[in-house]
């Protein structure tokens, strides 16, 4: 596995794939990579135009791509909900999900029904949309689903009584750390249930290390900050690793052929910050299966999606 590269990709002509943030940094490297293969892409896009200016590059370099671009906005669950329906009206099959799309450390912010923006974009919105394409996932024969997590998962910990901040008072890098927890401990509750069903649908999970991304400037940005935003800027070009780099665990858990159910990716460099994709040990707090019970019923109490398993 040390020596995993895009290039070990098996073919994936004939499949389908969705890639949530596709047209920036792990989200597009993830779309090309896969799209270079053979899959078919459905590139889930809040912008469409930066998404269709993205589509463009992929094609660019693989000239044979089938990429489509579908708009997407996880901080809206109509927005969900249609972007759903119009896959399921016009794709037959559905082999892989990559739940990539993600916030960091902005300033309070709500989503469209009211969620705090970090956990109502990383981890609602992704939980409605997976549950949403569940059925034409397990319709389709050995579909993989793949959350992306963080390193910041490990000091984030989950108030399932006050999910989105109304009472407590809100800092941004523990609602990250919350919402990048809520997505592993998603991904592993997820595959428990998958495997009760006896769901032929593989649920796993990926963190892309240190990689030098838009992401870390958005909330600076955000904020008018430009002593951060400079910061983060000298942090990405001294720790970061590559976009390509970042997204290689990702691209390992969606289709190399010793992954299974549970697996948690990242990493095998310095503190998991970079180097190539390896299996990784999620932390303690992301284990606990009370936790992962109270986030799944708090899930679908605020999304109103059910997953029937």
């Amino acid at each position: 596995m040390s020596d995993w590269d895009i290039a070990d990709i098996p073919h994936l002509t004939g499949k389908t794939a969705v890639v949530t943030g596709a047209n920036s940094g792990l989200g597009l490297e993830t779309t090309r990579a896969l799209a270079g293969a053979g899959a078919q892409v459905v590139m889930a896009c809040r912008n469409v135009g930066k998404g269709e200016h993205a589509a463009e590059q992929i094609r660019r370099d693989h000239p044979a791509a089938r990429v489509q671009v579908m708009p997407l906005d996880l901080a809206n669950l109509s927005s969900v909900e249609s972007f759903a329906a119009d896959f399921l009206a016009s794709h037959e099959r559905l082999d892989i999900l990559v739940n990539n799309a993600g916030v960091m450390a902005l300033p309070l912010r709500r989503t469209a029904d009211g969620f705090e923006m970090q956990i109502g974009t990383n981890h609602l919105g992704h939980f409605a949309l997976t549950g949403r394409l569940l059925d034409r996932l397990r319709a389709t024969p050995d579909a993989r689903v793949v959350t992306v997590s963080s390193l910041a998962h490990t000091f984030g910990s989950i108030d399932s009584g006050d999910l989105n901040w109304n009472t407590r008072r809100y800092k941004r890098w523990p609602a990250y750390g919350q919402a990048k927890l809520a997505n592993l401990v998603f991904a592993l509750e997820l595959d428990r249930r998958l495997r009760a069903s006896s769901a032929d649908v593989l649920s796993a999970a990926a963190h892309p290390g240190y990689a030098a991304t838009h992401l870390q400037l958005a909330g600076p940005e955000m904020t008018g900050s430009r002593l951060a935003a400079t910061g983060m800027r000298v942090a990405n070009r001294v720790f970061g690793q590559s976009q390509r780099r970042g997204a290689l665990p990702s691209l390992y858990a969606a289709t190399a052929g010793d992954v299974e159910g549970g697996d948690y990716f990242g990493p095998d460099g310095f503190r998991e910050f970079w180097g190539k994709p390896t299996r990784v040990k999620p932390a303690g707090r992301a284990l606990k299966r009370d936790t992962a019970e109270r986030l799944w019923a708090v899930s679908e109490q605020l999304t109103g999606v059910s997953y029937g398993m």
